[in-house]
């Protein structure tokens, strides 16, 4: 493609290749908050598959009840995309680290209040309405969190490191799943049923005051992103609305959303739908479905550090693909040996599968973080994580459980279609319509590896990436098409683009 407006930009960030203080800082920051974070939506998702259609939902039938309780689960995933767009173009304005401590005090808050709701049993129609409102609120958050936390810490990263300080992030989700269910695994084992029901399933809720002070100090030790500060400095940045961002980049966002589709559906498959379907219908207590789901988000977290490094070498795309086949594989095979009521084999089959989505989840961030420029990164980022959520997350849980009880009378063949279906969609679209794009400031690369890092590129105005450039008559790859870098030693100036240099 072409465009007049396309300019030749001189690099003044040169991004080290080397871990600073304040990547470090930023790197422990993020991950722990994003930790914290996640731990409440994580309890949110177990709790609406075990215990919120008990408390709130009392007065309709347990299948209805399993259907409204999964419905609440779905509105937090809805206010996703609200919550990115409204914190994004925040932090596009403002900055990452503001937006980051905001987005967290309301998780907190949100949160907090849900442990304190009445039942159904108490103020009737009035409590899954406070319910809904809560767990609104939640989803908004957290819309701007996990994006915010993954570009916060990837623009501080070192340039060969950045799909896995990515990763690093993106644990958030398994490590929060690790101590969720831990957390209520220990207390399902040591309080009674009744007890559990009463007052025992408010303690983790409760616990978000003190989680919102620690993750409120530690992101307070971290300064603005180099790369926020230096676009602000010397690109004169101004932040896009959403639309525009949306108009610019649509072909972009809808690739990344199907690319992250097969980690959302496995992911929220299993550790929502898959805790009410291991207990009602296999026959595990909570307290042995508990466990399974903590125990396999263990090892995912050591399968996405795996990803995240490999990543950083052999690029985001493959990381990726492997990921979805590996989903593939676990869409087949998770219902028929859930079925057995076998529970070591579970526990295998679960923690397999679940290492295997989050392994190509490793790659999805990066490569979200490099589709876009600097002033439309937290925006564009965010439309595109909290879009494949809003798309495939929200309604799993209901549409699985509508099809598994109330179409199907406990047959999971229709689920594992949906299942399958979107994952090949994806593995598709990820084979024959994507490909590595340039590098947060862009820097060229092949497939995921470094052309040369010595020479300013020449980037869109208004889209911001490329797919080649041509300086004196050479072509030089910024996107997926091998090309030869030209001969420009660092720091030399390069000819205007109205002169020597062409974009297509």
């Amino acid at each position: 493609m072409s465009n007049p407006e396309t300019r030749l930009v001189r690099r003044t960030f040169n991004p080290s290749t080397r871990a600073t203080p304040q990547a470090r800082k930023a790197l422990v920051s993020g991950g722990a908050g994003s930790i914290l974070e996640w731990f409440d939506f994580a309890v949110y998702g177990a709790m609406s598959a075990s215990v919120f259609p008990i408390v709130f939902f009392s007065g309709s039938s347990p299948a209805m009840a399993g259907l409204l309780s999964f419905a609440t689960f779905g509105v937090g995933i809805f206010a996703r995309p609200l919550g990115g767009i409204f914190f994004g173009y925040l932090g596009d304005r403002l900055g990452r680290r503001t937006v980051l401590l905001a987005t967290f005090i309301l998780m907190g808050i949100s949160s907090a209040a849900i442990g304190f709701l009445p039942s159904y049993g108490g103020v009737g129609f009035i409590a899954p309405l406070l319910l809904v409102t809560a767990r609104f609120l939640q989803g908004f958050a957290l819309g701007g969190e996990a994006t915010g936390a993954q570009l916060m810490t990837m623009e501080h990263a070192p340039r060969d490191r950045r799909a896995f300080y990515a990763a690093i992030m993106a644990m958030g989700s398994p490590a929060s799943q690790v101590l969720a269910n831990g957390l209520l695994a220990l207390l399902t084992f040591v309080l009674s049923e009744n007890a559990f029901l009463s007052w025992g399933w408010r303690i983790p809720f409760l616990m978000s005051f003190a989680l919102v002070l620690v993750g409120i100090y530690i992101r307070l030790k971290v300064e603005e992103t180099p790369v926020f500060k230096e676009g602000r400095k010397s690109m004169a940045l101004e932040s896009a609305n959403p639309a525009e961002v949306i108009r610019t980049y649509w072909p972009t966002l809808i690739r990344l959303i199907l690319a992250y589709s097969p980690i959302v559906v496995t992911f929220y498959i299993i550790s929502v739908f898959g805790i009410r379907y291991l207990t009602t219908e296999v026959g595990f207590t909570r307290n042995q479905t508990f466990t399974i789901i903590m125990v396999a988000n263990v090892v995912a977290v050591a399968a996405i550090f795996i990803g995240g490094r490999l990543a950083d070498i052999y690029g985001r795309i493959r990381i990726l693909l492997l990921g979805g086949i590996g989903c593939l594989g676990g869409a087949l095979v998770f219902f028929p040996i859930a079925d057995t009521g076998n529970f070591p084999l579970v526990l295998l089959a679960t923690t397999v599968i679940l290492s295997l989505a989050q392994f190509g989840n490793a790659g999805h961030g990066a490569m979200c973080a490099e589709a876009f420029a600097t002033q439309h990164r937290y925006t564009g980022s965010a439309l595109a994580l909290t879009g494949a959520n809003l798309v495939f997350a929200g309604p799993l849980p209901f549409l699985a459980q509508w099809l598994t009880e109330s179409v199907t009378d406990g047959s999971t063949v229709p689920i594992t279609i949906v299942w399958v279906g979107v994952i090949v969609i994806a593995i598709v679209c990820m084979s024959r319509f994507m490909s590595e794009g340039p590098t947060l400031e862009g820097e060229p690369q092949v497939f995921g590896r470094w052309v040369t890092p010595e020479y300013a590129a020449l980037v869109q105005k208004d889209a911001g990436h490329i797919d080649h450039v041509t300086v004196d008559g050479e072509r030089v790859a910024v996107d997926a098409s091998p090309g030869v870098a030209p001969d420009v030693a660092p720091g030399a100036d390069v000819p205007a683009a109205t002169e020597k240099g062409t974009a297509r």
